[in-house]
């Protein structure tokens, strides 16, 4: 293994326990091809190794993990090589298996961003503890993407329609909002982080998940969101983003608006019509799936559908909006097609097939997996 790949993960090595840190911090932490090579090597490792008995994880600096390394993705499909980015989710998506179905608890420590793909690699884990600092949002329809990462299990899981709320606008979530709605575990305030870390190492010969159990409900806290947070704003979500289509979303947004004016569904408005229309329609029909699939099924339809983006064949709006966004940074993206009615059904539909035409191309395959606990085995 290369020493890069090797220095982009550092490993604490305790009794019992394995100390995983993503260590990019200038790029804040954002997941390339050799970590996710490596953690997914870690990961099977400690599987089989019967002296570790829990897999903690965490970032360097102020970021857990802000996604997938986007600006390597995009380069190699300006190459022309888009089989090569499609050949990164895949693996990328392997690794979010390998941890939903985890057969030792992992705790994920997240005190800071944790965006994308960075959500891909903690909220399927059993343990995500969130702090006053963590920043929680899948901003991909704002990029031409869709929330992928095995998104469209854990998002369409949330209370009522917040999953689409979320998915949908980008909308970003603080530690006390993750652990209002399910997608953190416990809060911890980040001084007392290294106090929590110690414990959790003194596992010994203790049942790991019991252990882990009580030690985090020692050191949790229960904030509640602040007034103006969209957690109390479920009963208008539901409403809203319970349509049909991303066109009735809005339609019932801005009917809102004009029976209250509103700052909040004025952003979320704003959001929406500033996203891709082709990654809206696409995120929404993802989500809905999801609802009905367990956590592979969504992984393996979720790479069909990331086949087809990196390919660009229906629209190259992932191109476009990395360009505008994280690039060019001119934040002007010329989205095509630019209007929502433009993205036909047969168009959308096109992502969720099997990328035929294309020579060797295979739907994901997901490792064999053995000796599930029984919350693995409710996800399946």
């Amino acid at each position: 293994m290369a020493l890069e790949s090797r220095s982009q993960i550092l490993v604490e090595d305790k009794p019992y326990v394995r100390i995983l840190t993503l260590n990019r911090p200038k790029q804040l932490n954002a997941l390339s091809l050799n970590m996710i090579t490596r953690l997914l090597q870690l990961f099977f490792a400690y599987e089989e190794d019967p002296t570790v008995k829990l897999v903690i994880l965490k970032g360097q600096g102020r970021a857990f993990c802000a996604g997938g390394d986007v600006s390597a993705v995009v380069r190699d499909i300006g190459l022309g090589k888009w089989r090569r980015s499609a050949d990164f989710m895949s693996v990328e998506y392997t690794l979010n298996y390998v941890m939903a179905t985890y057969s030792k608890p992992q705790v994920s420590i997240l005190n800071g961003i944790v965006m994308g793909g960075g959500a891909g690699v903690c909220v399927h884990g059993r343990f995500r503890i969130a702090t006053e600092n963590t920043v929680f949002a899948m901003p991909e329809t704002a990029l031409g993407l869709f929330p992928d990462v095995g998104a469209s299990y854990f998002l369409s899981r949330l209370p009522g329609f917040f999953g689409e709320y979320v998915g949908l606008t980008g909308a970003r979530l603080n530690g006390a909002e993750m652990l209002a709605c399910g997608l953190a575990t416990h809060f911890v305030p980040s001084t007392r982080l290294t106090a929590l870390q110690e414990d959790l190492c003194r596992v010994g010969s203790s049942d790991p998940l019991t252990f882990a159990s009580t030690i985090l409900d020692a050191y949790t806290q229960h904030p509640h969101p602040e007034r103006q947070s969209a957690f109390y704003r479920l009963d208008v979500i539901d409403r809203c983003f319970s349509r049909r289509t991303i066109e009735e979303i809005i339609s019932a947004l801005e009917r809102e608006a004009t029976h209250k004016p509103d700052d909040w569904i004025s952003a979320t408005i704003g959001a929406l019509k500033n996203a891709s229309p082709a990654s809206l329609k696409i995120t929404l029909r993802s989500i809905r799936e999801g609802r009905l699939q367990g956590v592979g099924q969504c992984l393996i339809r979720e790479n069909r559908t990331v086949s087809h983006v990196m390919k660009g064949e229906i629209s190259k709006d992932f191109v476009e909006g990395c360009r505008a966004i994280l690039i060019d940074k001119d934040r002007n993206p010329k989205w095509e097609p630019r209007r929502l009615e433009d993205m036909k059904d047969n168009m959308v539909e096109q992502y969720f097939k099997r990328v035929e035409e294309e020579d060797g191309w295979e739907d994901l395959k997901l490792p064999p997996r053995k000796h599930l606990p029984a919350s693995a085995i409710a996800k399946l």
